[in-house]
C-alpha cells in the first residue's frame, strides 16, 4: 500500500537527509443622606431618678440591626465563571503517527490553494497518548523563508532552513498553535480553543510561527536547503 509523505517532529531527522519527499467586588454603597431639621428642638431633660437609654447593640449577622451609613457595605463576595468545556477533537484516522514533542516552524509567508478546513483533532502518538493538534487541509500550502528546529529535550537540535518548502495534494498539516500576522498586517494567535474561519487565513499568512506536529502531502518539495547541529545553550 502506497503512503504518503509525511512530516513528523523528530523524524525529519532522518528523512530530510535520505529524501525531500518524506518527511515527516462590587464598589461601597454610597453614603445615605443626611437630613437637616428645619427647628432645632432639644432632647428634653430626663426627670431625676429616671434610667438612662443606651443604644441597643447591633449584630452583624442580624439583617435586622441598624447599619451605620457612614461605614462601607460588606463587599460582595466574587463570583467564580463556569468552567469552559473543551472543544471537540475527535480522533483522526487518516493521521499517521507523530512524536509528542512539536518542532518550531517559522517563516516569511505561507500561502494556500484550495483552502478547505480547519479543524481540532487528535492524532497518534508514538506513546500511545495521543495529543490535540490543529488541523488544515488544502489543495497546496507553500511556505517562504522556511525554518524548522527539532530539538530533543535533552540533547542538540537540528536546524533546516529552505527558500522555499512546497506541500502540493491532498495537504494536511497538524499545529499545536500558530502566531502570523494577516495579509493585511492585523496580527493572529490561532489556539485550541476554537478553530477561526477560512476567511481569517485565505489566501495567506505573514511572519508565521509555529508548533508544528507533522504534516502530510502527496509530495513535498524543498528549495536551496540547509541543516546545521545546534547544541544545547
Amino acid at each position: 500500500m502506497n503512503r504518503r509523505p509525511h512530516l513528523s517532529a523528530v523524524a525529519v531527522v532522518v528523512a530530510l537527509l535520505v529524501t525531500p519527499m518524506a518527511v515527516g467586588a462590587a464598589a461601597p454603597r454610597p453614603h445615605e443622606g443626611f437630613c437637616i431639621p428645619l427647628i432645632y428642638c432639644p432632647d428634653p431633660e430626663p426627670e431625676p431618678g429616671a434610667p438612662s437609654e443606651s443604644p441597643a447593640p447591633t449584630d452583624p449577622a442580624d439583617p435586622t440591626s441598624p447599619v451605620d451609613p457612614l461605614l462601607p457595605a460588606d463587599p460582595v463576595a466574587p463570583v467564580a465563571p463556569a468552567p469552559v468545556e473543551p472543544v471537540p477533537a475527535p480522533v483522526d484516522d487518516a493521521a499517521p503517527v507523530f512524536t509528542g514533542t512539536p518542532a518550531a516552524m517559522g517563516s516569511e509567508s505561507l500561502s494556500f490553494t484550495g483552502l478547505s478546513g480547519i479543524s481540532i483533532v487528535t492524532v497518534p502518538t508514538v506513546d500511545g497518548a495521543g495529543v490535540r493538534v490543529l488541523k488544515i487541509t488544502a489543495d497546496t500550502i507553500t511556505i517562504d523563508g522556511f525554518s524548522l528546529t527539532v530539538r530533543p529535550p535533552d540533547g542538540p537540535g537540528l536546524v533546516t532552513t529552505a527558500d522555499t518548502m512546497s506541500l502540493q495534494g491532498h495537504v494536511s498539516v497538524y499545529l499545536g498553535s500558530v502566531s502570523a500576522s494577516a495579509l493585511g498586517g492585523e496580527p493572529l494567535t490561532i489556539g485550541l480553543d476554537t478553530p477561526p474561519p477560512l476567511t481569517d487565513i485565505e489566501p495567506g499568512l505573514l511572519n508565521v510561527t509555529m508548533g508544528l506536529v507533522g504534516s502530510t502531502a502527496d509530495s513535498i518539495t524543498y528549495s536551496n536547503t540547509d541543516q546545521r547541529i545546534v547544541e544545547l545553550d
